[in-house]
């Protein structure tokens, strides 16, 4: 499978009322190598005071963590990498 064919797993809905552009990777859920379907979390995320789960985009493996466990991220950055089932 080419890179291209990668998706790129991102956080999907940023809180309303955040001042804040950053956030934090709290947890991994599913770790490198490991399939997961479609809608299930992978990884846990804390924006200024609010966790949010980071959601699966496709069924698949992860492939790649870009962003480990207490890493700071800024908005529409990508969180890991994963290659559809």
């Amino acid at each position: 499978m080419a890179d291209t064919d990668r998706v790129a797993v991102t956080v999907a809905e940023w809180p309303d009322d955040a001042d804040s552009d950053e956030g934090v990777v709290v947890n991994w859920f599913i770790r490198e190598g490991r399939s997961i379907d479609e809608g299930k979390s992978l990884c846990e995320v804390q924006v200024e005071k609010v966790s949010l789960d980071v959601l699966a985009p496709v069924s698949g493996t992860l492939v790649e963590v870009v962003c480990g466990e207490d890493d700071e991220f800024a908005r529409g950055d990508t969180l890991a990498w994963m290659e559809p089932a």
